[in-house]
């Protein structure tokens, strides 16, 4: 007997990806405080794959090995937290004396809006009158609110070492779950394509990591030269930001603009960092980036925007950071069955077919 097929009408069809779509953006928004540690640790466990995989033939228990991998893991943003918290309270301190420099600056700009515009905001009396103190004072609890908004919430921050163990412990359990899932291909393959996914996302991880240290440096060397105070703490916080494509080069760049336009007497300085930035973002959008990172992840450009956008919109900074990953992966799982391959087609690169040489005769 043979079983019919079952048609769908074709605007059903798009109707009910619209419903899933719609269903999936509520479920992501909804349980963002579970769901975003469990992806950072997703994919910190991919990034220390290798490493427990070293261990592992080493004859170190998988257990031992996870823990291992944990405890580096851990030792490794704890010590990028006390840098970036360490330097933080260190130049916040030079803006004590900055008051002369900031009445200087308001009272022109009263000045040029009066002449202007006829418009004046009063800026200068704002600037001496404690009120910028005061603001600050009132958004002081922003900080603390931001850094906990890349994790989803104070839970997270325990969660995500939870969920790394795990995925650590039991991926060659989650590796055949998928096997299963996909029982009509053969086993081979989708273990093949799985290892491959997780080199995919090992080797852009990689490749950024190599393109921030190369930028941190640069970032590092032009701040020196220049004389800006606090040149290491600018150039890694610059090197960090730019993980996230369009939108954190330019916060990388605006703080030590800031700082130099308050702590020097010369317009040279935030300019002159202006064009430094402008020269290392095109050595690293044409050079570094294409050379290092490469097609890792397969994925066109304005794919790569929506995600962000997206992900910033849903998630915050976290989504922005983990936008690009998991796209690559939902990319490799479409890639797995053909009745989701346009999709993948669709997430990935336009593939150019080689041109027909000239001197070919027409048949």
């Amino acid at each position: 007997m043979i079983a019919k097929k079952f048609y769908l009408p074709p605007y059903l069809k798009a109707l009910s990806v619209m419903l899933f779509i719609i269903v999936l953006v509520f479920f992501l928004i909804v349980g963002k405080g579970l769901l975003v540690p469990l992806f950072m640790g997703g994919f910190f466990a991919i990034l220390f794959t290798p490493i427990t995989n070293w261990m592992e033939v080493k004859k170190i228990p998988r257990v031992l090995s996870t823990i291992l991998a944990l405890l580096l893991m851990i030792a490794f943003v704890g010590g990028l937290i006390v840098f970036i918290v360490g330097n933080v309270k260190s130049f916040t301190r030079d803006f004590e004396n900055v008051s002369g420099r900031v009445q200087q600056v308001t009272q022109q700009i009263d000045a040029w809006t009066l002449q202007n515009f006829g418009i004046d905001e009063n800026l200068e009396e704002k600037a001496t009158s404690g009120y910028l103190k005061n603001y600050l004072n009132e958004n002081s609890k922003g900080i603390s609110g931001f850094v906990l908004n890349i994790v989803g919430s104070l839970t997270g921050v325990v969660l995500i070492p939870l969920f790394m163990f795990f995925f650590l412990l039991y991926r060659n359990h989650l590796t055949n779950v998928i096997v299963s899932i996909y029982r009509d291909k053969n086993s081979s393959l989708v273990r093949m394509r799985i290892t491959n996914l997780r080199k995919v996302i090992l080797n852009y991880t990689v490749g950024v990591g190599k393109v921030m240290v190369i930028l941190a440096i640069l970032n590092i060397s032009a701040y020196t030269a220049l004389g800006i105070k606090h040149a290491i703490f600018f150039g890694v916080i610059g090197a960090i930001l730019n993980i996230i494509p369009y939108v954190g080069p330019f916060f990388g760049v605006l703080l030590p603009i800031i700082y130099s336009f308050l702590t020097k007497d010369s317009l040279f300085y935030p300019i002159a960092i202006l064009v430094i930035y402008q020269v290392i973002q095109l050595i690293e959008g044409n050079f570094l980036t294409p050379k290092i990172v490469g097609g890792n992840v397969n994925l066109n450009a304005f794919v790569t925007l929506l995600g962000l956008l997206v992900g910033g919109t849903i998630w915050g900074v976290a989504g922005m950071i983990l936008a690009i990953p998991v796209m690559a992966i939902i990319r490799e799982i479409f890639d797995l069955s053909e009745s989701t391959k346009p999709f993948a087609y669709l997430l990935g690169e336009e593939k150019i077919e080689p041109k027909p040489e000239k001197n070919e005769s027409k048949e």
